[in-house]
C-alpha cells in the first residue's frame, strides 16, 4: 500500500483486490500517539452517497509512504474519528 502524490491511497482488500481512494484527512491524537486517517472511494459515482472509511495507521521502516493500516474497533475510537469528520465537514460548509 502506498500514498501517492495525489493524496490517494491503495488498500487491499480480504481477499488480496486492491482498490483506490482519496485521502480526506489525516489526523494525530496527541494523548494516545495513534495516527488516523479518512479515505473515500475513488471511483465513487457522481450523487452517490459517499461511503467514508477510517483506519488507525503507523508508518512502517524509512520510506513516508509506506504504511501499516488497523481496523478501528472500539467505539471511543469510532466517536474521535467521527468528531473529527464532522468537524472538518462543517468547517467546509461555512
Amino acid at each position: 500500500m502506498a500514498l501517492e502524490k495525489e493524496e490517494r491511497i491503495i488498500i487491499p482488500d480480504e481477499n488480496g483486490e486492491e482498490h483506490l481512494f482519496e485521502v480526506l484527512f489525516t489526523f494525530d491524537v496527541e494523548q494516545t500517539g495513534h495516527s488516523y486517517i479518512a479515505v473515500i472511494p475513488a471511483e465513487q459515482k457522481e450523487g452517490e452517497e459517499v461511503e467514508v472509511f477510517a483506519f488507525r495507521y503507523e508508518e512502517k521502516g524509512n520510506e513516508e509512504d509506506d504504511l501499516a493500516l488497523f481496523q478501528i474497533e472500539s467505539d471511543e475510537e469510532w466517536e474521535m474519528v467521527e468528531e473529527m469528520l464532522n468537524t472538518l465537514t462543517d468547517e467546509d460548509l461555512t
